[in-house]
């Protein structure tokens, strides 16, 4: 949830949708629990364990289509006020009286929190088979991902809890749409400053008046605009110290004037207003109605002195003294509606609420040892240096165990065990790309494939792949079987795929793998195949602008005579009957009768419609009959 108020689609128009190399070789810190329970809120019970599902998939799909490196976060041990808040809305949304559930809340917390952290363990354990990096937060997920994004550590983070601002995030990925053309719906929090002109400090004052995780109801019959009227009216620095007033009962200053709660009269040093000057009641300028009839006024110009014009209806007097009372009814109603509002706070008990400042404003919501740069980290990485080491936590990608992956996965989801290998074959063929881009010795792919050659270039949601053929290596040649030819649609350079539908639980989020015999191909990104096999991809290139230039060349405009068509081929400018376009089956006999037909409905006359019940009833097919009829 984060913070209420439909905060998220405040924020909406400040939302980037990036594309496919947004977060190409950055870390992304991934809150878990956003996962699993979306999934599980989605597809319940229409899948076997769903949350495994789409976080082998999802997992896979980042680390291999999209370069990403990711780091997911687990929730600690909730705060008091986010237990009784969760408690508060599951009640509230089952129709339970609060007044009766002592007995029954920890029943229900403790079923639903046994169900929903089994479902965390295996996706830990699958995590962990992957080689992915687990981190635990003090509290909130969103919590550590938000500091770990503040300092530097990753690039971005994935959940779609807004309080990850309040916590210090700089970019939120809030969705994630594998197959887009721009898969990443990205906020930034520069962009939220620009826009919105509020700031941390701002944010989490908001969320203190319209409600959060930690306090649902915020401050009664303040929305999300007061909200952010209000604040606006004070620098970041400023604003905790103005709540604290207004919760004693203290009204801030406005616009230059100093009022107590309950107070109406103004302390202002200026000098009452003056009277209203008295307006015509015909045309409605200042002046008297009986000194207009006898000359007409400055403001109503006529070229004769019958005098003024009538005033038009709805009129506004535009003087400098309706203009001066104009002003102070606005005045006075922005100061009415500034006391209501200050009015309303006041009445709120322990406002505002120093445990959730505390909580937001904290910058330790994990516990690490270690710096947070290592040498395999850097390896996955394939970067020839290493930066100075930060302090942070221990974020470190190892090899997936795929032996135990596929036990796991065949255990928890009935996978067969050839399914699953090759569900992981990408994710594998990144890690072996950036490896041998950095130790140009290594060998085989999976111990078993070497590369052979780069097939075509793909674009599939507006990006490019390579699609890459790899050979299965192995020391007797005759006991591979025979591998099939290539396709017409193998030959080709150059392929666009089209884009497809894609649900949650769908596998097209799975990269393209196509097995055939001896032989596999894969989509790879264009930048790792190059840093891998520079001599071949740079040949590939070449071949590539050759036959590129050779299809331009003979491309050329053909001979006026070859675009000539014949006269038979011609249009005739009317349209043709079915009987012309098809050729007839009929018999002489056949043919000569319906040539009768056709010239007798041409003619009108009486026996023509006998005529034509006298065909229809022959005995002819009924292909024919409407050929004839209807010709």
């Amino acid at each position: 949830m984060g913070v209420g108020g439909k905060f998220w689609e405040l924020l909406k128009p400040y939302a980037r949708f990036e594309g496919f190399d947004f977060l190409r070789d950055k870390k992304v810190a991934i809150d878990l629990s956003f996962w699993i329970v979306q999934q599980e809120t989605a597809l319940k019970n229409q899948a076997l364990n769903p949350h495994l599902r789409l976080t082998f998939f999802r997992t896979v799909n980042l680390f291999s289509k999209f370069g990403v490196f990711p780091v997911f976060v687990l929730d600690g041990t909730p705060s008091p006020l986010k237990s009784q808040a969760r408690m508060v809305r599951f009640f509230r949304f089952s129709g339970i009286d609060t007044s009766t559930s002592n007995v029954a809340e920890e029943g229900v917390s403790k079923e639903r929190n046994s169900a929903f952290k089994r479902c965390v363990n295996d996706c830990v354990e699958l995590l962990e088979l992957l080689g992915m990096p687990v981190l635990k937060a003090n509290g909130e997920a969103e919590a550590l991902c938000a500091q770990l994004n503040r300092d530097g550590h990753v690039d971005a983070c994935i959940t779609a809890d807004s309080d990850a601002f309040l916590f210090g995030a700089t970019c939120v990925i809030k969705s994630l749409r594998p197959n887009s053309k721009e898969p990443f719906e990205c906020y930034n929090m520069s962009d939220i400053e620009a826009g919105l002109g509020l700031k941390r400090k701002h944010l989490i004052a908001v969320s203190l008046l319209v409600g959060n995780d930690h306090d649902l109801n915020g401050v009664q019959g303040i929305g999300l605009d007061k909200a952010l009227r209000l604040v606006r009216g004070f620098s970041e620095d400023e604003i905790f110290d103005k709540l604290y007033e207004i919760g004693k009962g203290h009204v801030p200053l406005f616009q230059g004037e100093i009022r107590c709660a309950g107070d109406a009269i103004t302390c202002s040093d200026e000098s009452s207003p003056k009277a209203k000057q008295s307006h015509c009641s015909f045309c409605g300028h200042p002046g008297s109605k009986k000194a207009h009839f006898k000359s007409c006024c400055e403001y109503c110009i006529t070229d004769s002195n019958d005098g003024c014009l009538k005033k038009s209806q709805g009129f506004k007097c535009n003087c400098s003294s309706c203009d001066k009372v104009r002003k102070d009814k606005d005045k006075k109603k922005h100061e009415n509606w500034w006391i209501n509002v200050c009015h309303l706070i006041s009445k709120e008990t322990k406002f505002p609420n120093d445990e959730i400042i505390e909580m937001y404003m904290c910058n330790n919501h994990g516990e690490f040892t270690g710096l947070s740069c290592k040498l395999s980290c850097i390896y996955l990485l394939g970067l020839d240096f290493c930066q100075p080491p930060k302090e942070g936590p221990l974020l470190e990608w190892g090899d997936p165990k795929t032996d135990l992956l596929v036990d796991f996965l065949a255990y928890h989801q009935s996978w067969k065990p050839s399914y699953i290998r090759q569900r992981m074959l990408p994710m594998l063929c990144t890690l072996y790309l950036r490896e041998l881009a950095r130790n140009p010795n290594k060998t085989l792919l999976v111990g078993q494939y070497e590369f052979h050659s780069i097939q075509r270039v793909k674009i599939r949601y507006g990006h490019q792949y390579y699609e890459v053929k790899w050979k299965k290596a192995i020391s007797n040649e005759l006991s591979c079987a025979v591998p099939v030819e290539q396709s017409n649609m193998l030959e080709e350079e150059f392929i666009e795929v089209g884009d497809e539908p894609i649900g949650l639980l769908d596998e097209s989020i799975e990269p393209q793998i196509h097995v055939d015999g001896c032989w596999i191909l894969t989509d790879e990104n264009p930048e790792l195949v190059h840093s891998a096999f520079p001599e071949e991809a740079l040949k590939f290139r070449q071949e590539k602008e050759l036959k590129d230039m050779k299809r331009r060349k003979t491309s050329t405009p053909r001979s006026e005579g070859s675009f000539e068509m014949s006269e038979s081929s011609k249009p005739q400018g009317v349209q043709l009957s079915i009987t012309e376009f098809y050729r007839t089956t009929k018999t002489p006999s056949q043919a000569k009768l319906g040539e009768d037909l056709v010239k007798q409905s041409s003619s009108p006359g009486v026996g023509s419609s006998k005529q034509k019940r006298k065909v229809s009833g022959s005995k002819l097919s009924k292909a024919v009959r409407r050929r004839l009829l209807f010709g």
